[in-house]
């Protein structure tokens, strides 16, 4: 007999029970016909072999016994006895799931969202073996495309290797914009990854070339929205900044991309970025830092082993890229690179930059709820076993022992646990959605993938388990120690011992000292939320629409400012390409004039382009000197405008008005720029910044002009009543 037929034959009496008690009664019937014949000369012959054979339900229990599983078979016995005791106290078992759902429920949506942000892989072949190249354990994670194109040189170091940018791509051929979150991605990006192609084909590396066509790879979902699902999209035209792009293929619907938070619906060669940026600056420039670059190992190769080899070619990587011009020191530190690779299997993700320590705060919290609920379910199951003191007595004084009482007790709080964890799923479905929403706030552009896949399913078992563990084993054990003597004596009364009242008493206490702990942690929480609203932003926060555009045109938007400044009820108009609170923007390096040439150290800054009435509109305030003006025009002396934070970091107690700072992150040193005036800090990365950095340049000033920047309007009435006209 095979494992499966004596399994089969095992389970046989479990699931089977109404055939297999057939199948007895026949066989013992048969066997009582033939005992009968050892009585010939009976009156009686068939209850004379009855009565010698033994009891009929005897065998039957003894042969269920020998040919089934009894310990599945005791197990089911005391699930249904656990759910008819439920069901007979609906009272009790609604609030006490209703108690669990919510723990549960809770523990399980915040689970979910660490899994989808910090845990779960990639939707691509081996993810596990992914790699990120970075500039040692504390450089940077961003790269040049000189670099990659160096580093791609290098076949022998890897057995797959890409680089990519997320980006977002207008598809408007006029009007209003539509944007979609795309990737820039290098020839090998889909290989490397193992991410085949539906339809048509995917990039490869003859597609990496510079000078390339312009062609794209769809995702699953832009194929269905853009094209609605057509078989025959392969060769048609995808317009992308108004440059005609043609499809080649489209991906399978599981890949997202590589940057976790976001849902890539569009990807394009590298080595288009001049269609569609009108110029070749992201290809050839030394000093833009844009792409990421993920590599597999080379076969045989360890993680330490392929960080030493690329260690080994960084001096001749970044000496072939170094930038023609620029600061000596800059330079100096630029050859002093090194680079590294570190485990990627899990992506890229700035929510999880972001979030990653607000979640885990949350997972604590949302644990010592379940912890309360479990006190007060167990606080309720010990009053109840107060009540059922009779029937644990009568079980006993039948012969039941108490490790088998205990297991009874011990199923009813499981099954009461699990049913808690299938309604908390379906809350922590909908706290998901609102989760999702929350992050979501800023720019509706957050995407997870919240499956329930099987982390989740055996961290929510997990937790139901363990919760059915942790309130049902203290009324399981004090049921069991009932005697049976003293409670059938008591005739219905009730027998509240000293044991079960320090329990009970215990269980109330843990239940007020969790609770302090989370109200205490939720005022120092309220506190802190009080003290950001109320800390100096450094703008005005009220009164102001922000309207983010993109202009195919590379001339700045005079007109349009005259147009809105027209509009009823609008105050004032203005434009940046950097808005405070939006965490991000184009970094700098300057140097400040009025110090040693040869003592200058660049400092990091941000830089924002502005138009005229900027401050104005923002309600940010001028401290010293003067504001942007028609006299700055492009023509005329590059001026800017630093914050507080960078006068004191760039000069001192100096006054910085009519310094000049030099800009030193390109491949060559710009012209100065003659420091015109002083404005408060204000916040851009977030609410928390303790100082900002920042510069202030007119747009007209700037050779490129901005195609991609955010209105500003401070108005005398509601700003959203001004959206249907601007």
């Amino acid at each position: 007999m095979s494992l499966l037929d004596a399994l089969r034959h095992r389970l046989r009496p479990l699931l089977g029970r109404r055939d297999y008690d057939r199948d007895m009664d026949e066989e013992f019937r048969h066997h009582l016909e033939l005992h009968a014949q050892e009585f010939p000369d009976a009156d009686h012959p068939a209850a004379r072999a009855r009565a010698h054979f033994g009891s009929k339900a005897y065998y039957m229990e003894e042969t269920r016994r020998m040919t089934s599983l009894r310990w599945l078979d005791t197990l089911l016995a005391d699930i249904r006895q656990a759910a008819r005791a439920l069901r007979a106290n609906r009272g009790f078992t609604v609030v006490a799931v209703l108690s669990l759902a919510l723990g549960i429920g809770a523990n399980t949506a915040i689970f979910s969202l660490i899994d989808a942000v910090m845990l779960k892989s990639l939707p691509v072949r081996h993810p596990e073996t992914l790699l990120k190249v970075t500039m040692g354990k504390d450089g940077g994670e961003n790269f040049t495309n000189p670099i990659w194109e160096e580093l791609r040189g290098h076949p022998e170091l890897f057995s797959g290797a890409f680089a990519y940018n997320q980006d977002d791509f207008n598809l408007a051929q006029g009007g209003e914009a539509r944007s979609v979150t795309g990737e820039w991605v290098s020839g090998d990006y889909f290989a490397t990854l193992g991410v085949p192609a539906i339809l048509g084909r995917t990039l490869a590396r003859t597609d990496d070339v510079r000078g390339c066509p312009a062609i794209a790879v769809l995702s699953y979902g832009l194929w269905q929205t853009e094209f609605g699902g057509a078989r025959d999209v392969v060769g048609k035209s995808l317009n992308i900044s108004s440059h005609p792009f043609t499809v080649v293929g489209v991906v399978d619907r599981a890949f997202f991309g590589l940057e976790v938070g976001q849902q890539a619906q569009l990807y394009v060669p590298i080595c288009s970025a001049p269609i569609v940026q009108g110029d070749d600056h992201a290809i050839v420039h030394r000093g833009f830092w844009w792409l990421n670059v993920m590599a597999r190992p080379a076969a045989g190769a360890s993680v330490a082993q392929t960080g030493a080899r690329l260690a080994a070619i960084a001096p001749a990587v970044f000496q072939a890229t170094v930038p023609t011009q620029g600061p000596a020191d800059f330079i100096a530190s630029y050859l002093k690179r090194t680079l590294d690779v570190a485990p990627a299997g899990t992506g890229f993700s700035e929510m999880r930059l972001q979030y990653a320590g607000a979640l885990r705060v949350l997972m604590a919290v949302v644990a010592l709820v379940l912890l309360i609920a479990c006190a007060n379910v167990a606080n309720l199951l010990l009053a109840r076993a107060t009540v059922r003191q009779h029937e644990a007595a009568i079980r006993l004084a039948l012969g039941a022992g108490r490790g088998r009482l205990i297991r009874l007790m011990l199923t009813e709080a499981m099954l009461l646990s699990l049913l808690g964890a299938a309604l908390g799923a379906l809350f922590a479905s909908w706290g998901t959605r609102v989760m999702m929403g929350l992050f979501a706030a800023g720019d509706g552009a957050a995407w997870l993938d919240l499956g329930m896949d099987r982390r989740v399913l055996v961290f929510t078992t997990a937790v139901a388990l363990l919760s059915g563990i942790l309130f049902g084993l203290a009324p399981a054990w004090r049921s069991a120690q009932a005697d049976p003597q003293a409670a059938l004596k008591a005739q219905g009364r009730s027998v509240v011992g000293r044991g079960r009242r320090r329990v009970g008493w215990a269980l109330v206490a843990g239940q007020v000292a969790l609770s302090f702990v989370l109200l205490t942690s939720a005022g120092l929480l309220l506190n802190s939320f009080r003290n950001l609203m109320s800390t100096p932003a450094g703008f005005q926060r009220s009164g102001v629409l922000l309207v983010n555009t993109e202009l195919t045109s590379a001339t700045l938007p005079g007109t349009m400012l005259d147009r809105l400044r027209a509009l009823p009820g609008v105050r004032s108009v203005a434009f940046s390409t950097m808005t405070p609170l939006g965490h991000f923007g184009e970094v700098t390096l300057l140097v400040a004039d009025g110090f040693d040439a040869a003592h200058r150290q660049p400092t990091h800054a941000l830089r924002n382009h502005i138009s005229q009435d900027y401050f104005t509109t923002m309600g940010t305030r001028l401290l010293r000197g003067r504001d942007v003006g028609s006299v700055d025009n492009a023509g005329s002396t590059k001026v800017a405008l630093i914050t507080q934070s960078m006068a004191h970091a760039l000069f001192g107690s100096t006054d910085p008005i009519g310094k000049d700072v030099e800009q030193s992150s390109r491949d060559q040193q710009s012209a100065p720029y003659e420091v015109v005036g002083v404005v408060e800090d204000s916040k851009f990365g977030s609410l928390r910044d303790s100082t900002n950095m920042m510069m202030y340049v007119p747009a007209v000033q700037d050779p490129r002009s901005p195609t991609s920047f955010t209105l500003e309007l401070r108005s005398d009435v509601a700003p959203t009543s001004l959206v249907r006209e601007v």
